[in-house]
């Protein structure tokens, strides 16, 4: 969706659950030594300026990470990664996905990001620059399909469109499908927001019947503002890594079960 913008949302309660939960795998990946692959199909710009007019004007992120950042326990990933890419980019900085792929993986591991969104991509590319990572202005699902099964294999692909092109919940579970066959290997982590008339429901249940042994993982939350439609933050993730659940289910109980008291 070319007019999505992510920059209004970074950092909100949904990016803390995503970005929590993705941190986690990517730091689980890479203790042992063998190379990964990370693949991601709408990459957005990677870094975010939550002082920025678009995050002042939505306050999620003052709801998301400025409120929750100080209950995150020490020594999480995600934690780490944040205030070390402050440390480089300043206080009021966000790292998006690819930004904290960057910084979780190492020298030997490789990166595929797709952004369609032409100033997006290339906000991506100079956010990235020296990174080493494969930026693709392109149709993500359709990379990700191309590139399964990548090199290295052990990998984990992020899907995470907008949901503002109505049709994605119904050709998803399609694509992740075909991915999957040509990648049986491989984490598929898919993020998707609970919206208030659930429009998810059909589209987790044929993800659940194609993928019986995947993880589900929902948080709710209260709405951003008044007449805000998304009230929590769902996960699905095939080839869960081992102990990713009992991990999401801690940061429930810490961030997120607090906040609907």
């Amino acid at each position: 969706m070319l007019s999505y913008q992510h920059a209004f949302h970074a950092g909100n309660l949904a990016d803390v659950h995503k970005h929590a939960a993705l941190s986690w795998a990517l730091s689980y990946l890479t203790q042992k030594p063998k190379p990964v692959t990370y693949m991601e199909t709408h990459a957005g710009r990677a870094l975010y300026d939550l002082s920025g007019d678009a995050a002042q004007k939505t306050g999620e992120a003052a709801q998301g990470i400025t409120r929750l950042m100080a209950k995150l326990p020490a020594g999480h990933p995600y934690l780490d990664t944040i205030t070390a890419l402050r440390a480089q980019h300043g206080p009021d900085s966000y790292p998006g996905s690819p930004l904290i792929a960057q910084h979780l993986l190492r020298g030997e591991d490789k990166i595929h990001l797709a952004e369609l969104h032409p100033q997006e991509n290339a906000a991506l590319r100079q956010a990235m620059r020296g990174s080493g990572a494969s930026i693709h202005q392109q149709d993500g699902y359709a990379l990700a399909v191309s590139l399964a099964p990548p090199e290295p294999r052990r990998g984990l692909l992020l899907i995470d469109p907008s949901w503002e092109v109505k049709t994605d919940y119904i050709t998803l579970p399609r694509t992740v499908q075909t991915i999957t066959r040509k990648w049986n290997v491989g984490i598929v982590m898919i993020w998707y927001p609970i919206l208030t008339d659930a429009p998810h429901r059909p589209m987790i249940a044929a993800l659940q019947n194609d993928h019986p042994e995947a993880l589900t993982h929902e948080v709710r939350f209260p709405p951003a503002r008044k007449g805000h439609r998304m009230v929590g933050s769902g996960l699905f993730v095939v080839n869960p890594p081992w102990g990713l659940e009992a991990e999401l289910q801690h940061l429930s109980k810490t961030l997120f079960a607090p906040l609907k008291g």
